[in-house]
This record gives C-alpha cells, structure tokens and sequence, in this order.
C-alpha cells in the first residue's frame, strides 16, 4: 500500500514538474551551457528545490495557517489562476523561452528551482504526499520525482544539441509542438487546483457556520 501511495505521489509530483515544459522555460540554458554545466545546474536546483519540499511535506498546510496567516485554499485559487494565465498564453502563442537567465551556474540554479520548479501546484504535491504517507516515503517520492526530472531534461538537452546540428527545423516543430501540448496539460491542472482551492474554501466556510 505504501509503494503504491509512493508511486502516485511521485508520478503526480513529475507531471506537476512537467520537465517536457520545463525544458522550453529554460530554452536558451538548454543551447548555451555545455552538458555538463547544464547538468551540474538543473540537479542543484532540483536539490534547492527538494530543499523546499521536505518542510511542506513534513508541516503541511500548518505553514500557511500559522506562518503566513493564510488560507492554503487561497494559495490553490491563486497558484490556479497563474498556471491557467500561463497555458492560456502558450496555448494561444507558442512556448517562449525565458530569455533572462544569465549569470554563474550558483545563480542559474536558484533561478531554475525557484518558481519554476517550486509553485502552488508541486508545494501542493508535497502537502499531500506528507499528508497521505509517512514523512520518510514522502520524501523518496519526492526525490524520485525530482531525479526523473533531471534524467529527462540532461537527455532532452542531448537530443537537442543531437538535432539542432541535423534538423534545426525539426527541433523547433518539436519545441511548438510539446509546448502546446504541455500548456494544454497545465491549463487542466490549473483549473483542478482552482476547483481543489474553492472546495476547501467552501468546506471550511460550512465548519465554521455549523
């Protein structure tokens, strides 16, 4: 049962990731740096982000209730309403790469783990699977999950420095392709998060008025 538990988590946590998606974010990294150098950053940042995780999935949403003094049914709502503005503009535009990571591979890799790694919806992840097993298997999964993450996007940066040299064409159909597809999927979840948000708001409301 937990094995089970453990690979749901961690299966939902690496589609919350999306490294398919990521990797158009982080285009222009995935071109310029060598692969060991984009090796070497993209495993820092799923560590900071790991790092950001393991609190959660240990705290809850207790983080947000007595640190923040927030709702988590507000970060839902509001993490939501980005992720849709997100799928909506690639649905409509085509994926663009972040062009404004510069600087030494220390600083590429807090940028790379914060935000687009560590949002509302894979926070949330962590909550959930820090709610439904026990902390040690929530944070295997969510290693796990950070590990595939890094093994698909160093071999989506081979096939791309493969097919750039051969098929430049190609490539960029595949970026436009998958970047649509990856919205259309982020645009799912992020409607589910608002849903999720809004039912726990409700829930909440209903406690407080019986």
């Amino acid at each position: 049962m937990q094995t089970a538990l453990l690979i749901k988590h961690a299966l939902l946590l690496l589609v919350l990731l999306n490294p398919f998606l990521l990797a158009i974010y982080l285009l222009n990294l995935v071109r310029d740096l060598d692969r060991r150098t984009f090796t070497r950053v993209v495993g820092t940042g799923a560590l900071i982000a790991a790092g950001v995780f393991f609190p959660f999935a240990w705290l809850g949403d207790t983080i947000f209730t007595n640190v923040l003094q927030a709702r988590f049914a507000a970060f839902l709502v509001f993490g939501g309403i980005v992720f849709l503005i997100i799928g909506i503009r690639f649905v409509f535009d085509g994926p663009q790469p972040i062009e404004t990571l510069r600087g030494a591979p220390a600083q590429l890799a807090a940028a790379v783990a914060m935000p687009f790694m560590v949002g509302p919806g894979t926070v949330n992840a962590a909550v959930l699977a820090g709610s439904r097993m026990e902390l040690f298997s929530a944070c295997v999964a969510i290693l796990a999950a950070l590990g595939c993450t890094v093994v698909i996007l160093v071999a989506l940066k081979l096939l791309h420095d493969w097919g750039s040299r051969r098929h430049e064409s190609l490539v960029e159909r595949y970026v436009a392709i998958t970047g649509r597809i990856s919205a259309l999927i982020v645009g799912t979840l992020a409607v589910e998060m608002i849903f999720q948000g809004l039912e726990q708001w409700l829930a909440s409301n209903r406690v407080i008025g019986g």
